[in-house]
């Protein structure tokens, strides 16, 4: 780093300068009157008051220009901020609504339980202050009246009834409403189609598909009670599985709205912010400001006085205009920036006295000017040695830092060196200062680096400055060492090219490549473990294998070599004997296949929902009497190509299972369900591709699995079962068949909270077919 030298002070030169000062003031002085000679100095101390007074005016001028701007700026974003936030809030409600008619399906009759469930599940009241409930309103058949308040009435609400009546137009009423307290109670039953501004915003909803709001009204929860100005913000709901693209088509399939109904006060209070307490806020229903049309005024909106700024805009939402006027609030106007005028003007002042002060003075003696002079001189002195001092700090701390310290001037070469440089690239300062900066690389980056430092040259800009850079560097023993360059760039004024700080990372280097190797042995550690559990799972097949057959040919010697020893014809059950055990090996062979998904199939387009219904008699006493067998299908549910009897034998043998892991009763729980993968979806281990599928789902609420257990649920012969209770085939056979069939099965299970286990089947568009062949019932988990 080059630094500009600091002239040598002659000790002779404030001597002469003194002397000369000295002969001055001995020179005698002009002639002049006495009145002027002794008013001089004063009335100069006071024109340089008037010219101090005069730019401290300016100065305070232009400080009270700036703290308004500053104001108004806070102003601007804090208005900003505040349509920004009605807004956002208006349309997080507008997706909330979203959520609940996409909750109802296409249907406004369920009821009011489920309706109150999803209700707490959002939790509303908690995270959508000024969202006064969530209700439906349903559109009431012409004729159906009665029918609708007779059915309300059978469901506990003797009371009920439609109100106000108006039978001159379609009528609606709010059949529910959430939370259902004293104050949403008076809206229950309420035909709002009858009330004009309501009616209006429902037409544009039904016509539109699109969420709208109403004009402000008065809600109808108030009771009379208050008028606090309030509106409703409506979604039509339409018939499930119906065209809604023309007008006509959106008015016949309409059943009704989910609207949820507001407050401003409320809403206003939730939108709140930073910005709620400095501005005064009114808000207007429409284009123009008319005090019937008034939503909201803040509590300071009416405050006395004209407001410093103010603002009006037009919010466009859910096809409604609201006229939003903002104003500054007293809270606002006081952080206006009153001190750093005051203080500019205080310091003007100060400053022209003090201005005029030493003027009076060096105007009124020269000896006192001289003696200011002696004063400077001894100033800079002590100047010139607290610049001396700070250079050698900096040059004791350069000497002493981690990094290497290189500087550059304009023309490349090097003009600072520290001790760390000289351990890095093994030349002291003698032999680097002054040599080009361009030897300190090895030789094939040289030619590229004079390129970009010429170009700096000419620039002032460079491709390294900024962020730390690692390359090689080259030692005296001619050695490449790597490193990690900080370049900061300096300006053309400050005589210097560039400054450097060097970081040999040889060691950064040496522990990386250490880590490498630690992480390649620890792959081929996981290679081999892996290679030894597939070992492992081969050994328990096959000894899996081996033992049952072993057992089953003993069944078969021991029956043969009964029926040589004895005289006359074989006996029948011996033979029998035989037979079954050759049958227990056929179903052994069977679940092997099933596993290895290599067993023959006859798939077929089946109904899973019918199949259930034929087979619930074999389900019901395959479990017994103490545990309840739910079932649940949902409606239209769709065929999958699968072969029905192995389906029916893996639905066995998945209950049997949620059967001996409960205690003797429990609930077991067999839902049916369609699904559609949304494509681009992952696919993870488990979890089916994109598409569309039939969901079987097995549940129970018996012991579960620990997750080492669960590791080796579909492996072949593993059961957690007693001797003789079972193969350990059931899962594994299940695994098999329903990959083979071009699905997905997915094991869940907490220990004390019961397991789930969830197949995927591809849906399938063909017809199904009228019968099924029968259950295989000898199968065992």
């Amino acid at each position: 780093m080059l630094r500009s030298p600091v002239p040598p002070i002659n000790p002779a030169a404030p001597a002469a300068k003194h002397k000369d000062m000295q002969q001055t003031a001995n020179r005698p002085p002009a002639p002049m009157s006495a009145s002027v000679a002794g008013h001089a100095p004063l009335l100069m101390a006071l024109l340089v008051f008037v010219l101090t007074l005069l730019v401290t005016f300016g100065a305070w001028s232009s400080a009270q220009r700036n703290a308004e701007a500053q104001l108004h700026e806070a102003f601007d974003y804090r208005t900003r901020d505040m349509g920004y936030a009605i807004g956002r809030r208006l349309l997080v409600y507008e997706q909330v609504l979203r959520g609940a008619r996409g909750y109802l399906r296409g249907s406004v009759d369920l009821s009011r339980a489920e309706f109150a469930e999803y209700y707490e599940v959002l939790r509303l009241d908690q995270s959508f202050p000024g969202l006064e409930a969530l209700a439906v309103a349903t559109l009431i058949p012409p004729g159906a009246l009665a029918a609708h308040e007779d059915k309300v009435r059978a469901e506990g609400f003797p009371n009920y009834r439609v109100h106000p009546a108006d039978g001159g137009q379609p009528q609606t009423a709010i059949s529910h409403i959430e939370p259902f307290n004293a104050r949403n109670l008076r809206a229950f039953g309420y035909d709002m189609y009858s009330e004009p501004v309501r009616r209006a915003a429902m037409a544009a909803a039904r016509d539109s598909g699109q969420a709208a709001l109403s004009g402000k009204v008065v809600l109808v929860q108030e009771g009379g009670a208050s008028l606090d100005a309030g509106f409703l913000m409506y979604l039509p709901v339409y018939r499930s599985g119906r065209d809604v693209d023309t007008v006509e088509q959106r008015r016949t399939a309409l059943l009704g709205w989910i609207y949820s109904p507001f407050r401003m006060k409320d809403l206003m209070r939730g939108v709140g912010g930073i910005a709620a307490p400095q501005l005064d806020v009114e808000i207007y229903d429409g284009d123009h400001m008319a005090p019937d049309a008034l939503l909201y005024r803040s509590p300071g909106a009416d405050r006395a006085g004209v407001p410093r700024f103010s603002t009006a805009t037009r919010m466009e939402m859910a096809g409604r205009t609201w006229t939003v006027r903002m104003a500054s609030s007293a809270s606002l106007e006081a952080t206006l920036d009153q001190d750093r005028p005051q203080m500019v003007a205080a310091t003007g002042v100060v400053l022209g006295v003090l201005v005029s002060l030493v003027v009076w003075l060096l105007a009124g003696s020269r000896r006192r000017a001289l003696q200011l002079a002696q004063t400077m001189t001894l100033e800079l002195r002590e100047s010139h040695d607290r610049i001396a001092a700070d250079e050698r700090r900096f040059k004791t701390i350069l000497e002493t830092a981690h990094d290497g310290f290189v500087a550059i001037d304009r023309q490349g070469r090097i003009t600072d060196w520290n001790a760390q440089a000289t351990r890095i690239f093994g030349l002291d300062a003698a032999q680097a200062i002054g040599s080009p900066a361009e030897l300190l690389l090895p030789e094939e980056r040289r030619a590229a680096f004079r390129t970009t430092f010429d170009a700096f040259a000419r620039g002032g800009a460079g491709p390294m400055a900024g962020e730390p850079t690692e390359t090689e560097v080259l030692h005296a023993s001619g050695q490449k060492v790597p490193v990690e360059l900080a370049v900061a760039l300096l300006p053309p004024g400050d005589g210097a090219g560039a400054t450097v700080f060097v970081r040999d990372i040889t060691p950064r280097r040496e522990a990386e490549a250490r880590e490498l190797q630690r992480q390649q042995r620890l792959d081929e550690a996981r290679q081999a473990l892996a290679r030894a559990q597939k070992l492992e799972a081969v050994g328990k097949l096959t000894g899996g294998v081996a033992h049952d057959f072993n057992n089953i040919l003993h069944i078969i010697s021991a029956n043969v070599q009964l029926m040589l020893r004895a005289e006359g014809p074989p006996s029948r059950k011996r033979l029998h004997n035989v037979l079954d055990a050759v049958e227990r090996g056929s179903k052994l062979a069977g679940q092997l296949l099933a596993f290895a998904r290599r067993q023959p199939l006859h798939p077929s387009v089946v109904d899973v929902a019918q199949l259930l219904e034929r087979s619930d008699s074999l389900l019901q006493r395959a479990v017994g009497d103490d545990i309840v067998l739910e079932r649940t299908a949902v409606p239209n549910l769709w065929p999958t190509l699968v072969d029905p009897n192995q389906l029916e034998h893996v639905l066995l043998n998945l209950v049997i299972n949620a059967r001996d892991a409960m205690d003797g009763n429990g609930r077991i729980a067999l839902r049916l369900a369609n699904l559609t993968v949304a494509a681009g979806a992952s696919p993870l281990e488990g979890e089916p591709a994109p598409g569309d599928y039939v969901v079987i789902t097995v549940a129970d609420d018996g012991h579960g699995m620990p997750p080492e257990v669960m590791e080796h649920a579909f492996e072949p012969f593993f059961t957690t079962k007693p001797e003789g209770k079972g193969t350990g085939l059931g899962l594994s056979m299940a695994h098999g068949f329903v990959r083979q069939s071009g699905g997905q099965i997915r094991l869940e299970s907490t220990p004390g909270a019961g397991t789930t286990v969830t197949i995927y089947l591809p849906r399938h568009t063909a017809k199904v077919l009228p019968a099924l062949a029968e259950p295989d019932i000898g199968a065992h988990p």
